[in-house]
């Protein structure tokens, strides 16, 4: 069988331990026999961004702006034992955060329903979005240890007039203190692709802060998402039946566990972290969610939601077998290669990504599975395979599915 070709390339985005691994098994067994895979390639293996004081990131990112697809694998985001396990030059901030910061896109994430793997959550039917804004608060936080008693301040100092003040804290003994910030076209970015995803996909859009605590903070992002809906898609969203609501939090949460699903939540930069992960395991894994970072003009950064599998690295390296799950890591890949079909007009490519997809759900469905999806699974005759059976077992349905 010929092999699909390409017009403009993926830029590639390798990572970490156990999915680095993964990463490489997926492209021998399930892209290279069948693709003439054109990607521009870069090392965001921890090792080479230290040797790159971390440019390699930053360079990565700005390719995805440039060839408007990417797929990334998952990265280490060191902390103090990684510095010193990797003996790194410093603490370098999250690859995740960084590409997000450039790319100022939208993190969607949504489960991968298979049968066989029932959601802890019974009312859940259909498959629920989270839409997670992809800059500042927490992630681009800074932060203090306060040593003993004194006061700390908010200071903006314009560059014309006088400076403001606002009292954080007035302190008594020792704490800790803590500054974040968004920025207005980030937010706006952030609302507008999520319209345009629930126009896209069809879905109804749900957004959810603490405006009545963060009377400021959140309050903008209330205000930004309602004036953008009241000035440009209000009659979009009516002519597509679907609608767009705001609600707390707090009560998002009570709301998104006594329904069915089928719906976009979207979600503030750390709540669409937690939430995210809440909903993947919900529905059976956190290995089981499909991730792709968005920016409001259609550009398209596809990945695995997790993380680079430790643990099971550690067993590789001492020769021992692993049972790794690697749904995430091939839908990245199918995303990518669709997305890359659809703006190149290739449709053979479009229908390879959707037959690799289709294989993976069979393959699970047919009881051959990882060992983390049997611990879960309702069928009623489950085959435990290790990380490269399950690779391969993928593999000989989707040539088979090629073949007709």
């Amino acid at each position: 069988m010929a092999k699909i070709q390409m017009k403009t390339p993926l830029v590639e985005m390798d990572g970490d331990e156990m999915t680095r691994i993964l990463w490489k098994m997926i492209k021998d067994e399930l892209l290279l026999p069948f693709i003439d895979l054109k990607t521009e390639y870069y090392d965001l293996g921890l090792e080479y961004r230290d040797q790159t004081n971390d440019q390699v990131t930053y360079d990565s990112a700005k390719a995805a702006l440039k060839y408007g697809v990417a797929v990334k694998c998952a990265t280490i985001t060191p902390n103090a034992a990684r510095v010193k396990e990797y003996n790194l030059k410093e603490m370098y901030k999250s690859p995740n955060g960084t590409i997000r910061a450039i790319m100022d896109g939208t993190v969607f994430r949504a489960p991968i329903i298979v049968k066989g793997i029932e959601p802890y959550v019974r009312t859940w039917k259909k498959p629920i979005t989270i839409a997670r804004h992809a800059y500042g608060d927490v992630y681009k936080a800074t932060e203090m240890k306060i040593p003993g008693p004194g006061k700390v301040e908010l200071v903006y100092t314009p560059k014309e007039g006088e400076e403001v003040r606002e009292l954080v804290h007035e302190y008594d003994c020792a704490g800790v203190a803590q500054g974040m910030h968004n920025l207005l076209p980030s937010i706006t970015s952030f609302a507008r692709s999520c319209f345009n995803y629930a126009l896209d996909t069809r879905q109804d859009l749900w957004f959810a802060t603490k405006d009545t605590i963060s009377k400021k903070y959140d309050h903008t992002f209330k205000d930004v998402f309602q004036e953008l809906y009241d000035t440009e898609y209000k009659d979009k969203f009516e002519a597509a039946g679907i609608e767009y609501f705001y609600t707390l939090i707090d009560d998002a949460v009570a709301r998104v566990v006594k329904s069915e699903g089928g719906y976009i939540w979207a979600c503030k930069n750390y709540d669409g972290d937690v939430m995210s992960d809440m909903v993947a395991t919900a529905f059976g894994s956190l290995a089981m969610m499909t991730s792709v970072l968005v920016t409001p003009d259609g550009k398209y950064e596809y990945e695995a939601a997790h993380g680079t599998v430790q643990r099971h690295y550690y067993k590789y390296l001492k020769g021992e077998e692993t049972s790794t799950n690697s749904v995430a890591t091939i839908f990245a890949w199918s995303g990518a290669l669709r997305k890359r079909g659809q703006l190149d007009e290739l449709p053979e490519l479009i229908n390879f990504a959707d037959c690799l997809e289709a294989a993976t759900i069979e393959t699970i469905e047919e009881g051959y599975m990882t060992k983390d999806l049997a611990l879960v699974s309702t069928l009623p005759e489950i085959h435990p395979l290790n990380s490269e059976e399950f690779i391969r077992a993928i593999a000989e349905r989707l040539a088979k599915k090629l073949e007709k």
